[in-house]
């Protein structure tokens, strides 16, 4: 920008309308704004490099964006065009992809009546039933109908997404993705004066003993180890079946699967907020929210569910200007098969930046100091300077948002580790004291 301020002058200079010592007055006042801020981004660029080039980082692979939203400058680029595991990074582009495709209150059902039948077909809302969303619109509906058909054919989606760890299946991170899901997919056990399980139909597969893993891995037999007096969450096998029986023990009445949908003209049932779904996905990470808002948002584009749908839409659409096209293959960052660059990364926060008000936008991502996945990390002085979102996998570490200046500036980052042997608190440690620079000298 000042670049620009400056040519113009340079312009007025030699047009003899104007007065020459006003114009090299102010010719003096911006090569001096100028030159100062040159000398803060050399300084702040040299403490970048100085940090980011020492012993700690020599033997990993960090990458580091910062651009200043305002101006459309780029403050900070380190490796930003280079590909990077993003791990739950990955989840920035999937609230994109809902925000821009997904209505304020979130599509539960679709249905359609045939000779006095409900015909109805899940079209992947993560919150029916869900233990924290509590989402109750998909019973509340059937519980008022009578002779339910229900169609489980129109997931293009496998249960598990491309290079997820086969060995998480037992592991609440790692639910499978369906076309109805309930309960979050996952069974909620522990074991006090007596055994809770949540749903309840699955009570009789439950058996309180050691074992290696928290569920058979090709049947919905779960163990509870008897000295766990927190309730644990393990997902549930999601078989056409196993849905039908677990609905039907909710409404309290039979439902028929069927193999085909009527041609008369679908509707829809809304239900649950979509922010705070979107603040659930993003404060904890949840990694079944994120995959089953892809699958959603796919339904608004077709009848046939499918996460890439959504994704393929998305990038070749309000996305087509990204610089560096990632490989993007799931909604939650589990997959190490994901590639995004800092720079693509700082693109989506900036447009999510001029379409959602400042407030709105930072209360839906974690807080440095205060909430979700970083409240106990990049804590402000006083005040919370930090409002971005983790990526963390094996070896990955990814932290990107938005960061306040002690100027009152907001600037939009993306700060990328991969590669590491240690373990994620030590690459925190490191990150603090550059992150903390950049907020009190820019």
């Amino acid at each position: 920008m000042l670049y620009k301020h400056i040519f113009f002058v340079f312009l007025l200079i030699f047009n003899s309308q104007y007065n020459t010592i006003k114009m090299q007055k102010t010719l003096s006042l911006l090569l001096a704004l100028f030159l100062v801020g040159c000398s803060s981004n050399r300084l702040l660029i040299k403490e970048v490099d100085r940090n980011l080039e020492s012993g700690f980082y020599k033997n990993q692979f960090t990458g580091l964006f910062v651009y200043h939203p305002a101006t459309g400058d780029t403050l900070i680029n380190y490796n930003g065009e280079k590909y990077f595991t993003p791990a739950s990074n990955t989840k920035i582009f999937t609230f994109y992809t809902a925000h821009k495709l997904l209505p304020e209150y979130l599509p539960t059902l679709r249905y359609a009546v045939h000779n006095d039948t409900i015909y109805m077909e899940g079209i992947g809302n993560p919150a029916s039933l869900h233990p924290y969303l509590k989402d109750s619109s998909l019973v509340n509906f059937l519980k008022k109908q009578n002779n339910i058909k229900l169609y489980l054919k129109n997931l293009e989606d496998k249960s598990l997404g491309p290079g997820w760890a086969w060995d998480d299946y037992d592991t609440y991170y790692s639910p499978e993705r369906s076309a109805l899901p309930l309960y979050g997919n996952v069974v909620g056990l522990s074991k006090g004066d007596s055994l809770y399980v949540s749903p309840n139909y699955f009570s009789k597969d439950v058996i309180v003993a050691n074992n290696t893993y928290r569920r058979v891995q090709s049947e919905n037999k779960f163990y509870l180890p008897p000295t766990r007096k927190d309730t644990i969450a393990v997902p549930f096998i999601t078989d056409s079946v196993t849905i039908k029986k677990v609905l039907e023990d909710v409404i309290d009445q039979e439902i028929q699967i069927t193999r085909y949908f009527p041609e008369e003209e679908k509707k829809l049932i809304y239900g649950i907020k979509a922010d705070s779904v979107y603040k659930r996905m993003m404060w904890v990470s949840d990694n079944f929210i994120a995959e089953q808002l892809l699958i959603l948002a796919s339904s608004t584009l077709s009848d046939t569910l499918n996460g890439g749908k959504a994704r393929k839409h998305i990038l070749e659409n309000e996305l087509s200007e990204i610089q560096q096209n990632p490989r993007w293959v799931d909604g939650s960052g589990l997959s190490r098969y994901n590639l995004f660059t800092p720079q693509s990364i700082v693109f989506v926060l900036n447009e999510l930046y001029k379409e959602i008000s400042k407030e709105k936008l930072f209360d839906i991502f974690p807080t440095g100091g205060e909430t979700g996945t970083l409240e106990n990390y990049f804590k402000g002085d006083p005040e919370p300077y930090i409002h971005a979102k983790t990526g963390t996998l094996s070896n990955n570490y990814c932290l990107s948002g938005y960061l306040i200046t002690k100027s009152g500036k907001t600037l939009i980052f993306s700060f990328m580790n991969n590669h590491y042997r240690g373990g994620s608190t030590e690459v925190k440690q490191q990150m603090t004291p550059l992150l903390e620079w950049i907020r009190d000298n820019y």
